[in-house]
Formats: structure tokens, sequence, C-alpha cells
């Protein structure tokens, strides 16, 4: 695989989607390398007096990165709505459904991503799959219940194995967890129904309007209501 072409095809999706943000909006900021591109630009037009934003951060590493960056940003308690998020995935299959969590962000980006008026994903192509079975779930678990979620995750034919090393903005740990047969729907809430869960990377419920899918400098804008 070509590295320089990956993140070219990134780079070419987020700046595609920077082009949707007006003067006044608020912002999601997502988290993982393809957004920090478009984090990257909208500080650049700001600095340029192009573009008059205030970002809302999913992450730790994304509002430090927008603090680096001076970007106007506000913690997600302090906004009502959200005018555009713009966010990656780790795998977009053909109905819209996501999987993110790659980055261990995912309770928070949900929650950014149900707050927004338009929710744009932004991949390189290789994020693109036909279902999203056989993908890893990331599932955020309290520390004191990962052995009974995995026991919980292993009875509806999970396969779970604790990220090594990581601990989440809210000091829990990832269960990243495979699933041969995945209805996105159903297992999305089927998992956050174990006691233990805080939330899983399975987007289904809030699904993104728009993605953009970059292959190396041309880009593809997917429309969900078309």
């Amino acid at each position: 695989m070509n590295t320089k072409f990956i993140e070219l095809s990134k780079k070419s999706a987020a700046l595609k989607a920077v082009e949707y943000l007006k003067n006044g909006m608020i912002v999601g900021l997502g988290t993982g390398s393809t957004a920090e591109y478009a984090v990257r630009e909208i500080a650049r037009m700001i600095g340029n007096n192009a573009l008059n934003i205030i970002g809302v951060p999913t992450s730790r590493r994304t509002e430090k990165l927008a603090r680096e960056l001076e970007i106007p940003i506000l913690k997600i308690e302090s906004v009502k709505r959200i005018d555009i998020d713009i966010d990656g995935a780790d795998y977009v299959d053909g109905k819209f459904n996501l999987i993110k969590g790659g980055g261990g962000a995912h309770t928070m980006e949900k929650i950014v991503a149900k707050m927004s008026d338009l929710f744009i994903v932004i991949v390189d192509y290789t994020k693109l799959v036909d279902s999203l079975d056989s993908c890893i779930v990331p599932i955020e678990v309290n520390r004191e219940k990962v052995k009974f979620v995995s026991r919980e995750l292993k009875k509806i034919n999970g396969i779970p194995r604790l990220r090594k090393n990581f601990i989440t903005d809210s000091g829990n740990f990832i269960l990243d967890t495979k699933f041969n047969n995945i209805n996105p729907k159903e297992l999305e809430h089927r998992i956050n129904d174990i006691d233990g869960v805080v939330e899983n990377g399975i987007f289904s419920e809030r699904k993104p309007d728009i993605v953009i899918v970059g292959r190396g400098n041309n880009v593809e804008v997917l429309n969900r209501s078309t």
C-alpha cells in the first residue's frame, strides 16, 4: 500500500469537507489522522482571516492540537447544538453505517455527531467496505467491569481483546472486539445494553449526512439522501 498516496487521499477529503464551513459556525473537530488534516486547514484559514468559526473538540488530543493552532474552542458542555461535525471513520459500509474508535474517542465523537445539524465523514478510499462483517468494534468499558463485559461479549459471539497501554479520556479501557456477522443497528444496541459498557464504535443511529472519499487528488462526495 502506498503510504504517501493514502495520506494524499486523506488530505484531499479533509480539504473538501472544510469547504462546507461558513463564518460564525460551531464546528465539531474530529479525532484521528484524517480529521487532523481538516483541523490544520481550519487553522490555516483562520490565520489568513478567511474563516471565523468556533471548534468543539472530540478528544483531548484534538483539543491540544486546536489550542496549539490557535483555533477558538468551546467545551461540549457549553454548546446546545453544533452546525457541522467533521470526523473520520475506520470503516464505512454501503448504507453509511460506520465503525469508529481507532483513536479511542468514539464516545465523545458520537455525542458530537448527534448534536450536529450536518455530520460529514472524511475517509480515504481504503475505509470503504461492502459490509461491517468481521470488522473490529472498539468498545469503551468501565475498568472494574472489563472481565464481566468480556464474558458478555463472548455470549453474543464477540471476540474481545483489551487494547494494551491505552486509557480513554474518561479513564476507561477499550475492548477491541471482532464480530463475524454484524447487523449494525441491532449490535450497537445489544452491546450498549451490557452493564459496564460506556459506548461502542458502531454508528448506525447517527449516520453521516455526507461521506467524502479521497483517492489521491480526487474526491467523491456521497450524500445519504441520494
